[in-house]
């Protein structure tokens, strides 16, 4: 079969059922690369030179396997890249952000993990993505409530949601909050899940120390008697990523030991190794649903949040459009959207409206959502299970309690120490975060009386003496909501560092 080029004109005679692209340069000379109709390669021909005649390629149809052109995969964001506007001058009390971009699975998690990454918070959204179109508006503000007008963030904002941001290269490039992965060149990730006791968070750092592994960075959640615990390892000594399997296998089964459970447990412990290119966030919502916190069996030890932070959560049938709507209303607090986006699309469900609004101290969210099937929620108990994983994934980041922030000199065992100090006190962490930037250690620790009660001021007290001699201590009470007075907004950054860190890391 052959193939007729002239002057940029191409007849293919006689295969119809063939694809074919042309990559022309300047001296008229092209590229030919030749496609069946199910995208398998059949053969890229030399280059030959169009002059200005018709020349004959002459080409085999013997298929050498599957493949998929990377020119191809980004073909449509060439034709269609996306449109973002950051406009700060139109409103008066937060920034707009727009985007309009072709849709594809998965494009609202990654527009919403980007704004909230750089301590955003998203005070209003609309979003439309049906049919093969998205387009969104969000309102955001910083942490204190203001809007954004900083250049650097702006940039940053429209590279990362702008075409250059679709690029794969771009992506692994830029620092999205891969826990550690910008404050930490060579790490071993560990994920740990298992049943949530006083004091375990100390075991674990302790044993950790004995081993000889110094803790770069880390995320911990708690919920429902369940910990999660997404932990950046590397060597005390060389600070390189431990590569040795003995060592890895005596880390696993020590830290299995201090977890428990064993096979016949409804819930097992679990320790795994990975290479941590998931977002950290996102990774603690899947290690927590798949271990179905949302479920536990365990109610005398189960946390129960006042009314005024237990979300209400319904979801109804639209007859109308054919989708289901899940309306929620809850404490408006940061992360709040990405949250809720995140579990719907583990979850398997794909966005096609919402809306999202804050109302004072309350958030209102009401999303359009089907199941990646096309599926509607018309069986009760597929409602029940949408409205458990969405209450657990609101209640995961709610800290009642105290944050303690700390800031000192790295060294090996500090974890270690301060968690002992925290459990002779008779406090429980209910959540955590950890960074290293250069020799600096930052801490945040929220907690609460192991017993269930408000922690006393003695307490606190002797937590300053016995820590605030080596380090520096901000003890802060943790409010639900992040419309609290601009002095209590310290708590909010329930990035911990990361994302507060992200204009260092910003070209």
């Amino acid at each position: 079969s052959k193939v007729a080029v002239l002057e940029g004109v191409v007849t293919r005679e006689p295969l119809l059922d063939k694809i074919f692209f042309f990559n022309w340069v300047k001296d008229c000379s092209c590229t030919v690369k030749v496609y069946d109709v199910s995208w398998c390669r059949i053969r890229e021909s030399s280059t030959v030179n169009s002059g200005l005649r018709p020349h004959l390629v002459q080409l085999d149809n013997n298929m050498a396997g599957p493949y998929f052109d990377p020119e191809y995969e980004n073909l449509s964001i060439r034709i269609n890249p996306p449109r973002v506007s950051v406009d700060y001058t139109s409103c008066r009390d937060c920034t707009l952000v727009k985007v309009d971009s072709m849709n594809k699975p998965g494009i609202l998690l990654e527009v919403v993990q980007i704004l909230t990454d750089l301590d955003l918070l998203i005070t209003k959204a609309y979003i439309s993505s049906d049919g093969g179109w998205f387009m969104d508006v969000f309102h955001v503000t910083d942490q204190n409530g203001k809007k954004i007008t900083d250049s650097k963030t702006i940039d940053y904002i429209e590279k990362a949601l702008g075409p250059k941001g679709q690029a794969a290269d771009w992506i692994k490039s830029r620092p999205g909050k891969r826990v550690g992965l910008h404050s930490v060149g060579n790490h071993t990730a560990v994920e740990l899940i298992g049943k949530d006791r006083p004091g375990l968070l100390s075991e674990i750092f302790a044993v950790l120390a004995d081993l000889h592994f110094n803790i770069a960075a880390a995320e911990v959640w708690t919920h429902n008697t369940r910990i999660a615990c997404v932990l950046y390892v590397n060597d005390d000594t060389t600070y390189l990523a431990v590569d040795d399997p003995s060592r890895l296998s005596l880390m696993e089964e020590q830290l299995k030991n201090i977890l428990g459970g064993t096979q016949d447990d409804e819930h097992v412990a679990h320790t795994s190794f990975s290479m941590g290119f998931t977002h950290v966030d996102r990774r603690l919502h899947q290690m927590m649903f798949a271990d179905r916190d949302y479920e536990s069996a365990d109610t005398l030890n189960i946390v129960e949040y006042p009314p005024p932070l237990k979300p209400k959560i319904f979801v109804e049938h639209c007859e109308e459009k054919g989708y289901s709507v899940v309306t929620l209303k809850c404490k408006d607090r940061p992360k709040l959207m990405f949250d809720i986006v995140c579990t719907l699309t583990d979850m398997q469900y794909v966005v096609f409206h919402a809306t999202i609004s804050s109302d004072g101290p309350y958030a209102s969210q009401e999303y359009y959502i089907r199941h990646m099937d096309g599926c509607t929620l018309d069986m009760e108990m597929e409602k029940e299970r949408v409205i458990k994983c969405l209450e657990a994934a609101i209640q995961r980041r709610i800290s009642e309690g105290l944050s303690l922030e700390l800031c000192a000199k790295d060294r090996v065992g500090l974890l270690s120490e301060v968690t002992r100090i925290l459990r002779e006190h008779g406090l429980t962490v209910m959540r955590a975060g950890v960074s290293t930037v250069g020799e600096k250690a930052k801490n945040v620790f929220y907690v609460r009386d192991s017993s269930g009660n408000p922690v006393d001021v003695k307490t606190i007290e002797a937590l300053r003496k016995e820590i605030g001699l080596t380090m520096m201590l901000n003890v802060k009470k943790a409010p639900a909501s992040s419309r609290e007075p601009a002095e209590a907004k310290g708590w909010a950054k329930t990035s911990f560092f990361f994302g507060g860190l992200l204009e260092k890391f910003m070209p």
